[in-house]
């Protein structure tokens, strides 16, 4: 049985990518890298000359000088031919590493198949329960034109500032949020993810967000608002193929 990849242009592989988020059916934080010219080289796998799948590497932005894959979709009917299907996507796009989001099951069996230095980037939050955090005399500021960001106030000084991004697949948004140093572990954090989670419900987005493994206090801050661990943000350097 043949088996290839061959480059491919991103309008492409547009079909292929709907079929991943379909199977994702979650927030995809790297969903925006395709569209930016320059930074993603997509590639149509093959088995016996009839299209398989795809796979995607990253090559430029904070990925500059590496080639890392980050995308990689197998129809179901070809699942059983996946580790020759990711060889072949290997040796065609000379790929040195991996970033996936764990949700992503088969690049994550990669991942652990055939990388090295595994480490984890990112957690990923998703919204789980509705709170009702007491304002401590705190006050939700609406958005700021200035900056598009909200904030929290306690006698007329921001004291907090938090925004939603939409560049992940929709329906999805991202929630971040930081408070000033003498104003910490008073709540203030969690008030406000909650404020933002209200407001992205009613723009329509579903709300989610991400820390560092490594920030607990963030961690605790997400999860007192609602928000439970789906997902950790992966990375590792591939072996030499032997």
């Amino acid at each position: 049985m043949e088996f290839s990849a061959k480059p491919v242009s991103v309008p492409e592989i547009s079909p292929w990518r709907d079929l991943y988020r379909r199977q994702m059916n979650c927030q995809i934080v790297h969903d925006s890298l395709h569209p930016r010219e320059g930074w993603t080289e997509p590639y149509l796998l093959e088995v016996g000359g009839k299209a398989a799948g795809y796979g995607s590497i990253v090559v430029g932005g904070p990925w500059k000088g590496t080639r890392t894959v980050f995308e990689f979709y197998i129809l179901p009917e070809q699942q059983l031919r996946v580790f020759d299907l990711f060889g072949s996507l290997r040796e065609a796009s000379s790929a040195t590493a991996i970033e996936t989001q764990t949700n992503d099951v088969l690049l994550t069996v990669m991942l652990h198949a055939f990388a090295r230095n595994i480490s984890s980037e990112s957690i990923v939050f998703e919204d789980k329960m509705t709170t009702s955090l007491a304002a401590n005399d705190a006050t939700f500021i609406p958005e700021r034109r200035e900056d598009s960001e909200w904030g929290i106030e306690v006698d007329g000084a921001v004291v907090a500032n938090g925004g939603i991004m939409f560049h992940y697949n929709r329906p999805y948004s991202d929630i971040y949020m930081r408070v000033e140093e003498p104003f910490r572990q008073r709540g203030l954090g969690s008030y406000i993810v909650q404020e933002l989670k209200k407001v992205s419900y009613q723009m329509g987005s579903i709300p989610c967000a991400r820390c560092s493994p490594d920030n607990i206090a963030s961690r605790k801050t997400l999860q007192k608002a609602g928000f439970v661990p789906c997902a950790h943000i992966l990375t590792g350097t591939l072996m030499s193929q032997v």
